[in-house]
């Protein structure tokens, strides 16, 4: 069982159906026990840092992820549920995330268009397991903010939007991807399968 981490913001239920394709059974869930008790847990999010940490916060949720990512089974940021695992954002104001992973979030600075939105192609940075087999393509963004990481080697992939921006990132059994997977064809599917088989396997090994 993968558990998809409902607090009020998320794209829930296409990641559910994104899951439930690539062979697995997903549970949306805002329940403790239940997102601690699953081979793995999911964290989406779209909108405000803020706003989506103040969701998570009255929602008691904030210490959940934080005792799943503690448990050692495998979580998976996507998009602003990514952002959510460094310490810091500036996104309308300074605003403390879940503090999994050291670094910051900021806006992108430039002359050019943001929101960054559309398909870029990933440049891996080191080895991964999410990176299995995994072919060459292209992954679908729509951020107007990014991850700066105070550890490189936290740093699994990047994409180049005017300068270099932060993909996918990585510690032990926490992960996260600016992109949406489960919107970016056979490479994001083939990325979130690699992440549940990490789940699937943990699970195998008795180590919920």
């Amino acid at each position: 069982m993968i558990a998809i981490i409902d607090y009020g913001v998320g794209n829930l239920h296409s990641v559910r159906s994104a899951v439930e394709r690539l062979g697995y059974e997903a549970l949306v869930t805002s329940d403790e026990a239940e997102i601690l008790g699953a081979a793995g847990a999911i964290l989406p999010g779209v909108g405000a840092f803020g706003d989506a940490m103040a969701h998570l916060r009255e929602a008691k949720l904030a210490d959940t992820v934080r005792k799943a990512a503690d448990s050692g089974k495998p979580l998976l940021g996507i998009c602003l549920g990514m952002q959510l695992l460094f310490s810091r954002s500036e996104e309308h104001g300074e605003h403390e995330g879940l503090g999994l992973l050291p670094g910051e979030v900021i806006r992108f600075r430039g002359d050019y268009k943001v929101p960054h939105m559309g398909w870029n192609k990933l440049s891996y940075k080191q080895e991964s397991p999410l990176f299995r087999e995994l072919p060459e393509g292209h992954v679908y963004f729509v951020h107007s903010y990014h991850v700066l990481p105070e550890q490189a080697s936290d740093l699994l992939a990047t994409t180049d939007y005017y300068q270099e921006v932060t993909a996918i990132v990585g510690r032990g059994n926490v992960f996260g991807m600016q992109f949406h997977p489960e919107k970016s064809g056979s490479v994001g599917m083939k990325l979130l399968g690699n992440f549940l088989a990490l789940c699937e396997g943990r699970a195998a090994a008795g180590q919920l």
